[in-house]
């Protein structure tokens, strides 16, 4: 029997209590956790793969890769977000890799958005690898993507998904 890894939630993010929550995931042959995270954790390759991504900005301008800590700026969803990496676990041997940074969109009680985004990458047996990202969502603007039909954070996360294990089988920015 195979045990999975799953996402640790903050308890204010706890699935099922806030405005609106996705999760999407994909098992994919042929890569390895590895050669996943390197695209993940590189936020200025995002747009390469995901362009539902832009505008991709680290504070600390002498970083090139998200670690724990990291504030950054990105646009998504049409929203601008502030975010600050909450988790940073890479790869290794046994143990699956692990990103989650807090966003946040400014703004009054109408458009403020607040949000916890993680990923969880692990190797499975016959060279295979699980992607999950996750995502928990508190504001007036979550309440209005959860009434949305199609889901536009299903629907964009997936891409963000398949486009990640894309974008490292082929490895397209050489790295």
């Amino acid at each position: 029997m195979m045990k999975q890894h799953a996402i640790i939630w903050p308890e204010k993010y706890t699935p099922g209590t806030t405005d609106n929550y996705c999760s999407n995931e994909i098992i994919v042959a042929g890569l390895t956790t590895e050669e996943v995270w390197k695209y993940l954790v590189n936020p200025f390759a995002w747009p390469e793969y995901y362009p539902n991504s832009s505008d991709i900005e680290l504070v600390a301008q002498d970083l090139k890769t998200l670690q724990l800590n990291t504030r950054f700026r990105f646009k998504t969803f049409g929203f601008p977000i502030e975010a600050a990496v909450t988790e940073c676990v890479p790869p290794t041997k046994n143990e699956a890799a692990r990103l989650a940074w807090h966003g946040w969109a400014e703004g009054d009680e109408e458009t403020r958005l607040d949000v916890l985004h993680a990923w969880l990458i692990e190797d499975l047996p016959g060279e295979r690898v699980r992607i999950l990202t996750q995502e928990s969502q508190i504001g007036k603007p979550a309440q209005a993507l959860a009434k949305t039909k199609p889901n536009p954070m299903i629907n964009g996360h997936q891409d963000w998904l398949e486009g990640l294990a894309t974008a490292a089988k082929q490895n397209i920015l050489n790295f």
